[in-house]
């Protein structure tokens, strides 16, 4: 329904935009954030016919929401997000999106401009024909998927607000065009150990926090093998903890007064991040022989959908693939119970993403391009 090589054109337009999230936005970047690119899609969206809705969800940072009317009341719908991470340790330029060796290459081609690209160019042809899907169509270009996760609960809560019945959700990411049925969520804490300081030479006076915050680290490592010695509750495997960052002290002759560190906590589905946390702020508490201060930096809750269900089971079929699980985290987490069906799915490999290279197979875009096609029942 749509050739390789204009799918590659709307993909190398997608990536020549820069869109880096913001907080990870160094000198290479250009115009940082998503801004540019949602003001493109928006016009995109108006041109291939459709009725756009922005909503600001952070200073500069819309998301972008594109309806196309089908021929039933059922609703289907596409979110890929905007953002890409940091270019900052790319090869050459991170923006040309060159077609070389049958790949579309630059920063976003594979992670998740990809789907946009694809979705562009159905619509395009869909529009240039007069053709109109099965279901009512929803496009969400959304944004802040790389760092704060704030795109995704304002789509939900967008749709939500608006009435409209999901009864599929596809999100975009990079699975080689395989239905991912589940995924972990993650919660990140931050612990502060609070001390007393003294002079060195007399630390009977003060309270070491960084013995302290050893005693918690070992806590913290135990809870890590527990969970470790779990039997698998799921396909993705046990959950995990990691403590990856510590810091302390101010100077070599003073009783430090302060530790902090932070984990990195892997969830699985049944382990909801809030209950999570609290238990870990049990755990510090009971295991520091000093007061600490427990934060929650960040919180995504796992994503489980049925792989048996009839359009996962359809998305498998045209792929040639079984359902998939993912070790990775993606916007499905914000998404439980917003729609019928939901999986996460996309062209291409997530060994491109995020990498000093980045690119995708134009047969990849071709394939997707085909399943969506379908999906729509655009073609048999």
């Amino acid at each position: 329904m749509v050739s390789g090589e204009r799918l590659a054109e709307w993909l190398g337009q997608l990536v020549r935009i820069p869109s880096v999230t913001l907080a990870q936005a160094g000198p290479r970047a250009g115009t940082p954030g998503e801004a540019a690119l949602a003001k493109a899609v928006a016009g995109w969206f108006a041109e291939l016919g459709g009725e756009v809705h922005t909503e600001i969800i952070a200073p500069g940072r819309p998301n972008v929401y594109g309806i196309w009317r089908g021929q039933s009341d059922q609703w289907a719908a596409v979110d890929t997000h905007m953002d890409t991470v940091s270019v900052e340790p790319m090869l050459g330029d991170p923006f040309d999106g060159r077609v070389q060796n049958g790949r579309v290459y630059g920063r976003g081609s594979v992670d998740t401009k990809a789907t946009l690209g694809v979705v562009l160019g159905l619509l395009e042809a869909m529009h240039r024909s007069g053709r109109r899907p099965a279901s009512n169509l929803l496009i969400a270009a959304t944004v802040d998927e790389e760092a704060g996760a704030l795109g995704a609960p304002a789509f939900r809560d967008w749709v939500r607000r608006s009435g409209i019945p999901l009864a599929q959700l596809a999100v975009a990411e990079p699975t080689g065009c395989v239905p991912v049925v589940a995924h972990k969520g993650v919660l990140r804490m931050q612990f502060q150990v609070e001390g007393k300081p003294s002079h060195s030479a007399q630390p009977q006076l003060g309270a070491n926090a960084i013995p302290a915050a050893a005693r918690l680290v070992l806590a913290l490592e135990a809870e890590h093998q527990r969970l470790l010695s779990l039997p698998p509750a799921t396909p993705l495997g046990p959950p995990t903890l990691t403590v990856t960052l510590i810091n302390g002290g101010s100077g070599l002759n003073v009783v430090p007064d302060s530790c902090s560190l932070s984990l990195d906590r892997r969830l699985v589905a049944g382990e909801p991040a809030e209950a999570v946390a609290a238990r870990l702020a049990q755990l510090a508490s009971d295991a520091c022989p000093l007061p600490v201060q427990a934060q929650t930096l960040k919180q995504i809750d796992a994503f489980s959908q049925d792989p048996e269900s009839p359009w996962v089971q359809q998305l498998a079929q045209w792929s040639g693939s079984r359902p998939a699980v993912a070790p990775y985290c993606t916007n499905a987490w914000a998404y439980g119970g917003l729609a019928r069906e939901c999986v996460v799915i996309g062209p291409g490999s997530i060994d491109q993403a995020h990498g000093v290279e980045e690119w995708v197979e134009i047969s990849e875009l071709e394939k997707l391009a085909r399943m969506y096609a379908r999906w729509w029942e655009l073609i048999d």
